[in-house]
């Protein structure tokens, strides 16, 4: 089936001035709806987002415990190079699922984490309670993301385990400048 020619430019000349008007393939497709048939596609997400509300915490729940899975992994044999990525993987999930999901600190505690494990020489060099304490962490603000004095706990051992991590990748990463930028650079994920 050959392709339809598309109409020719419109050139209205006018003594100072010429207007180029371009055609509108696009108008074939268009249909037109009726005052009383408005559709509100940004309407009809939020009432879909309402309606799955209920399941973001078992959806986090399962991330989280996917993270905890990883962690047990390495525990067990090490941060072979499968384990080290599950690990990251997981909390690299979490990091980008946990805000839209209303756990906006479970996000910013797995970008520590995932930030510990992209710029550490040797992960298994890594003060294992650092690996735990995040760990950890994602679990608690997930399973008791209930009442807002936990919220602002949540949020504030995020922010220490930032710190407390970025203070340990700094000091091991004094010789690798291009890694001290990625560190010292602003977070990424939402704020809580």
């Amino acid at each position: 089936m050959a392709k339809e020619k598309p109409p020719a430019l419109e050139i209205r000349s006018f003594p100072d001035h010429h207007v180029i008007m371009q055609p509108n393939p696009l108008r074939k497709v268009l249909r037109r709806v009726g005052e009383t048939d408005l559709d509100d596609p940004v309407l009809r997400a939020e009432q879909a987002l309402a309606g799955l509300s209920g399941e973001f915490k078992n959806w986090m729940a399962i991330e989280a415990d996917r993270l905890s899975a990883a962690h047990a992994a390495i525990l067990k044999d090490g941060f072979s190079e499968k384990n080290s990525e599950e690990l990251f993987r997981a909390a690299h999930d979490i990091k980008g699922d946990a805000a839209t999901f209303g756990y906006p600190s479970a996000a910013a505690t797995a970008e520590s984490l995932c930030r510990l494990i992209e710029h550490a020489p040797e992960l298994d060099k890594v003060p294992p309670d650092l690996i735990t304490h995040h760990v950890q962490a994602v679990q608690a603000i997930v399973h008791d993301h209930t009442k807002l004095d936990r919220i602002t706990t949540a949020s504030e051992l995020s922010r220490r385990l930032r710190k407390v991590a970025d203070d340990y990748l700094v000091r091991v990463n004094h010789d690798r400048p291009e890694h001290l930028e990625a560190i010292m650079a602003p977070s990424i994920v939402p704020g809580d």
